[in-house]
């Protein structure tokens, strides 16, 4: 009898396996046709045999779930109403199946957001409020702020966030904090990609050509950047004038007393006063030295440095500028720091003292073409001073030209910029029929004053 018994279960076990070998096979065969199908972008085609693996075989191939993207994508952009809502909300269960079978290949704060969006972007479909939306935007970024990095969902994030504060629905230091966060992860990502473009540029610069697989790299952090850049004009185009002195000022008085002893909340006042211009204010003294008493660090010996430029105590503000830029290890943030010191000395006229600082930022990032475009303004501005003739002056705009064609080689973010003021220096420069004249095509000029560098002539 015992044995009877072991045999049958010997018999259920094997028929179990059969099934499910026989299961297997069958959703391989769909998983590759279903494939074949999405790769041509025929979606439809692709839906019925796509279902019938993800029911049966969740866990088979993560294809499931990239290609099950893409065909419920397509099914939401072809429907409407209560079609679409469907669609809509199968798609956000895909993302919580992708979640439970394939966890380390689906980071939590960047699906989390992306089912933020999608709901964001049909809103009024789905009747959504702006506080719901804001509350699930919250718990993405929450759950984890390393992987919740898309430009459109964190400026969605900001955006309901000024939306509530102007319903009266949020606070003043509600919308400055989320503001503050907001901001400094934009910088932590463009800090990360330009990492890692530098790298490519570097080799570029040093006549070693990119491979392939390097090249799509490099198109992919470019494109990213220009999402970045753009979202950040956007950020502080949606805050506006909510965040000026008149408002600043008295938030962070209010909240000095319960907040000197918060590092973190010390820099960020001081930084959005020194951001917003609202440095004459005692309040900013106040805010500096609780900062650098409590926290020395390269920030808050750099607003030091802008308390001692206030009482006009330059070489004393050099100082601090430059022990802000020591105590900086991070060489994305060091080459800010040499970019905001160049634009205070560009501002007052010290154009040699600038072109040091904006060169050094170049070259920490050089990615970041916007020194570039620093320097070759200042050439223009000081054409008519160094050059002894007439066409040696303005010879100076070829130098400006130059510098101004560098930043959108390395910064995809102002090609167009770049090329605008590349044109309009060249247009000030001499033309042919002056270089025929003169009869010094090819030849070299030594530009004095500040500048101390040399233009050739372009050949005819």
């Amino acid at each position: 009898m015992k044995t009877k018994i072991t045999l049958l279960a010997l018999m259920l076990f094997l028929g179990f396996n059969v099934v499910n070998a026989q299961q297997d096979e069958e959703c391989m065969t769909n998983l590759s046709i279903f494939s074949e199908y999405a790769k041509a972008k025929n979606y439809d085609a692709a839906y019925d045999t796509w279902m019938k693996v993800r029911k049966k075989c969740p866990q088979l191939n993560r294809a499931i779930y990239t290609y099950g993207e893409d065909i419920l994508d397509d099914k939401i952009e072809k429907s409407s109403g209560a079609e679409k809502t469907a669609y809509i909300n199968d798609l956000m269960k895909l993302w919580e199946e992708r979640s439970q079978y394939f966890a380390s290949k689906t980071p939590k704060g960047e699906y989390a957001a992306k089912a933020c969006q999608l709901m964001y972007d049909n809103r009024e479909l789905l009747k959504k409020t702006d506080e719901e939306l804001y509350a699930c935007f919250d718990a993405a970024y929450k759950s984890d702020p390393d992987t919740f990095t898309n430009p459109k969902s964190l400026y969605t994030y900001f955006s309901l966030m000024v939306d509530l504060y102007d319903a009266d629905k949020k606070s003043a230091s509600d919308l400055f904090n989320k503001y503050d966060d907001v901001v400094e992860k934009v910088e932590q990502e463009v800090g990360n990609y330009s990492e890692s473009l530098n790298k490519l540029i570097e080799k570029e610069d040093a006549g070693t050509a990119l491979t392939s697989k390097e090249k799509s790299y490099k198109n992919y952090y470019e494109s990213y950047l220009k999402a970045y850049d753009q979202i950040a004009g956007s950020i502080d185009s949606k805050l506006g004038s909510r965040a000026n002195c008149e408002n600043l000022i008295p938030l962070y008085t209010k909240d000095f007393e319960a907040n000197k002893g918060n590092a973190l909340w010390l820099q960020r006042a001081a930084g959005n006063m020194s951001a917003k211009d609202c440095t004459d204010d005692p309040l900013f003294f106040k805010l500096v030295n609780a900062y650098h008493n409590l926290s020395p660090s390269a920030n808050s010996a750099y607003y030091l440095g802008i308390l001692k430029d206030k009482e006009g105590k330059t070489s004393e503000a050099i100082k601090f500028y430059e022990q802000a830029i020591s105590l900086q290890s991070d060489n994305f943030k060091k080459a800010k720091l040499y970019e905001k010191i160049g634009d205070k000395l560009k501002a007052k006229g010290d154009y040699g003292s600038a072109r040091n600082y904006f060169r050094n930022a170049l070259k920490f990032n050089p990615s970041n073409g916007r020194p570039h475009l620093k320097i070759a303004d200042m050439y223009n501005r000081s054409a008519n001073n160094c050059g002894d003739t007439n066409f040696n002056k303005r010879a100076v705009f070829w130098l400006a030209a130059d510098e101004a064609e560098k930043a959108g080689r390395v910064d995809p973010t102002l090609t167009s910029a770049a090329a605008q003021a590349a044109a309009s220096y060249r247009a000030k420069a001499p033309q042919k029929s002056e270089i025929f004249s003169e009869g010094n095509a090819g030849q070299k000029i030594n530009i004095g004053c500040w500048i101390g560098a040399s233009v050739t002539v372009p050949s005819l």
